[in-house]
């Protein structure tokens, strides 16, 4: 997940902001298989003919990888800071297994059409000396999951094959209940507007 006022500390090729997603020329063929890993985590997808993935997709895909790589990192830190109350860090630790779900999943179809996966960063800039107390700790991360909501709704319209946007929305779902969820553990309302931006 991008926190956009981090951009700066995420790998050049990993940044995906409000509304900028990686782009680039060129194609690929995406498999039934592979519309199936993305769409569902496993989940058969029926799918009868072979769609179209370009460069441009797998350059987004491999966008939203680097962002769930960075996720996973930040909820380690999370998990390891000593802050976080049992019930909470059983939560963080939820969360985080999504995340490397998604990310095996975009791992996995990046390799099949073709692309090179990106690598988790060895440091991600995370402001770790800030965080004090279980509050900033959930605030980091509600901070993160938000970014990665903009992150996915810029990336969504921009996928050439609409069987891979379908896919990022699923993921984009998955988010947003995160960010409530670590919301409503702030003590705040937990979807505080009827439109995301």
């Amino acid at each position: 997940m991008t926190n956009p006022d981090r951009d700066n500390h995420t790998h050049p090729e990993l940044k995906m902001s409000r509304r900028n997603v990686l782009v680039a020329g060129g194609g690929a063929t995406l498999s039934a298989a592979a519309v199936a890993l993305l769409a569902g985590g496993g989940t058969l997808v029926r799918a009868t003919s072979a769609y179209a993935a370009s460069a441009t997709d797998i350059g987004i895909l491999n966008t939203a990888l680097g962002a769930e790589l960075q996720a996973i990192a930040a909820y380690q830190l999370g998990a390891e800071s000593g802050l976080l109350k049992p019930d909470v860090k059983k939560l963080a630790l939820t969360f985080q297994g999504h995340h490397k779900s998604h990310a095996d999943v975009l791992r996995e179809t990046v390799g099949k059409l073709g692309g090179k996966p990106v690598e988790a960063l060895k440091d991600y800039g995370f402001p770790a000396e800030t965080l004090k107390s279980q509050t900033d700790v959930l605030q980091f991360a509600a901070g993160l999951e938000k970014g990665a909501i903009s992150a996915y709704l810029g990336a969504v319209p921009q996928f050439e094959n609409r069987d891979l946007a379908k896919a990022a929305a699923s993921i984009l779902g998955d988010e947003a209940m995160h960010w409530a969820v670590l919301r409503s553990a702030l003590g705040e309302v937990p979807v505080p507007s009827a439109f995301m931006e």
